[in-house]
């Protein structure tokens, strides 16, 4: 025992560690409750009960499904061991990695991240080259673009950039550019946003154009169709699987606001 008391700080970081890991794996995975009382035990408080019950959770739960899903249950663990590091943290480290590579992705994640932490003009100027470069139509560019427009109170330069984004991309992209470009044509008080939230509604991957669409009509003092609309999507999330009521949280959330609204 004495030989191993100069490793025993080097042994508790490495096991704190590896409680953290487990314990952003249980979340993103929704292992059940005591799994996550343990690791978080261990991951904030040690001891050395929390700090073995982490060992167990790697050995019977983490590695067993990486080696089932290596792929898929990696960069679930990966995405949240990144999401712990501070803003300021992962803004300087995907700095460095453009400066490293200039490439699309990395100026996009970059002026994601400058979004993230409100910094709009940072994160437009980031851009701004793409726009006028050989990536000046591609969708993500465009559409990363118009959103930092919308957040800075552009609307007109928002609405110009979602024109010229080509809807035949995906329906997912055809779906948040029409969104966008409802948005941004209410901003700028355009008759044309009526339409526009009809045509993003046909065909949406997700539920925000239509929960945006009835808080336009509520604003528009058409209460009746408002709640048409709002009917439509409790009865959708009635039907929904669980996944799709996790991922359409914020819109379900939304409407049911909107329909205590219009009580």
């Amino acid at each position: 025992m004495d030989a191993l008391a100069p490793y025993l700080p080097l042994i508790y970081t490495i096991l704190r560690g590896l409680a953290v890991i487990g314990l952003v794996h249980a979340l993103i995975t929704r292992q059940p409750p005591y799994w996550m009382i343990t690791l978080g035990f261990a991951a904030f408080l040690g001891g050395i009960f929390s700090m073995v019950f982490s060992l167990v959770y790697v050995f019977t739960v983490l590695i067993p499904s990486l080696r089932g899903g290596t792929r898929v249950a990696g960069q679930a663990v990966a995405r949240g061991v990144e999401a712990l590091k501070p803003l300021d943290t992962r803004i300087r480290e995907a700095q460095a990695r453009l400066d490293e590579s200039d490439t699309l992705q990395h100026r996009a994640d970059l002026a994601a991240l400058q979004a993230r932490a409100g910094r709009p003009d940072d994160a437009q100027a980031t851009l701004a080259s793409l726009l006028s470069g050989i990536y000046a139509d591609d969708p993500v560019v465009l559409l990363t673009s118009a959103e930092l427009d919308l957040a800075r109170g552009d609307h007109a330069a928002a609405e110009h950039k979602l024109t010229r984004v080509d809807l035949r991309t995906s329906a997912a992209t055809r779906t948040r550019t029409l969104t966008l470009l409802a948005q941004a044509q209410d901003a700028q008080g355009k008759p044309d946003a009526d339409q526009t939230y009809r045509d993003a509604i046909t065909g949406a991957t997700t539920e925000e154009p239509r929960a945006r669409y009835a808080a336009y009509l509520i604003r528009q003092g058409r209460a009746a169709d408002a709640r048409t609309l709002l009917d439509q999507i409790a009865k959708t999330e009635s039907r929904a699987t669980n996944l799709y009521r996790r991922q359409e949280r914020e819109w379900f959330q939304m409407a049911a606001g909107l329909r205590k609204e219009l009580k």
